[in-house]
């Protein structure tokens, strides 16, 4: 038999990265869901928005509360990289959406690239440590300690993840961004204004995405200019496991790309695991590309 605390613990902590997984693959499938993108830059989004964290929080650990310094951290690295998503989104993809499809591809392949080696001339090629500013203090289940940030960040993962879904489903602008997922010429046509709502899509899913690489920063300590490649890659095979294009589809994949991280990694060997998360990425292309709960939006010819 299974101890119980082993599993309880790859179970806590897989959920904890399937969190961070959701919120990067919820940009990834807001994005195709209105313009038909594979954002390959958007891994590279929650790397920046991982490093802006990072700078806030060495400017103000010292000077202020535990709490409010990383709220700080959050909201400034949220705001830019949202702000950095709708500047890319409107001077590099929307000029390109009436192009081949290979086009906009090669666009956000450079835009990843160049994002990367931006913050690669800023910061430097050496890993950065986060401030050590979160406390250890937490709670026992089953055995296992669970820390109060840890829970902290899943709670707040949940809300983002939220609030995302209630605006989406629940306004006026949610409604007319399901409008152009279906047609973007009728939603012009109903006097929608589709460059502004698509930036509004890129600036939602890049505001995701730092706050998941600013939590992973906090969890993980360690941050890289080429964190964003591979999370980015796992947090794909999340949204296309969910469906792409659909967002309830998205999170609860994330979830479960993140559980199966961590149990291979604890049963079997950290150098398994995206072994693992990549053959289910080719499953689901060859068996059910629309994924598991089926694909939302229309496509469009």
């Amino acid at each position: 038999m299974i101890a119980a605390s082993p599993f309880v613990s790859y179970l806590i902590n897989g959920l904890t990265i399937g969190s961070f997984l959701a919120l990067v693959a919820l940009g990834y499938t807001m994005v195709y869901g209105i313009i038909r993108l594979i954002n390959f830059a958007h891994g590279d989004l929650f790397m920046v928005g991982a490093f802006l964290g990072w700078t806030v929080l060495n400017v103000v650990a010292s000077r202020l509360p535990i709490a409010l310094s990383v709220l700080m951290a959050l909201l400034v690295a949220m705001a830019l990289t949202g702000a950095l998503g709708t500047v890319i989104s409107r001077m590099v993809y929307q000029p390109l959406l009436r192009a081949p499809r290979l086009s906009i591809l090669i666009a956000a392949l450079a835009v990843s690239l160049g994002l990367q080696n931006g913050v690669l001339l800023l910061y430097g090629p050496v890993p950065k440590t986060y401030p050590h500013v979160l406390p250890a203090s937490g709670l026992s289940l089953a055995g296992v300690r669970v820390s109060y940030p840890q829970l902290g960040m899943f709670l707040l993962s949940l809300l983002l993840m939220g609030a995302l879904y209630l605006f989406v489903h629940r306004t006026a602008v949610g409604t007319a961004m399901r409008a152009l997922a279906m047609d973007q010429d009728a939603a012009r046509l109903m006097g929608i204004n589709v460059e502004r709502h698509i930036m509004l899509a890129f600036f939602l899913g890049s505001l995701l995405a730092a706050a998941a690489g600013v939590m992973e920063g906090l969890y993980y300590t360690q941050i890289s200019f080429f964190m964003g490649f591979l999370i980015g890659l796992r947090a794909f095979t999340a949204a296309v496991l969910g469906g792409i294009g659909n967002i309830p589809g998205a999170m609860v994949a994330g979830f479960l790309i993140g559980l199966l991280q961590s149990f291979s990694a604890g049963y079997l060997s950290a150098q398994w695991t995206d072994v693992f998360v990549f053959v289910v990425l080719i499953l689901v292309l060859v068996v059910k590309p629309t994924g598991l709960f089926g694909e939302r939006v229309v496509e469009r010819m």
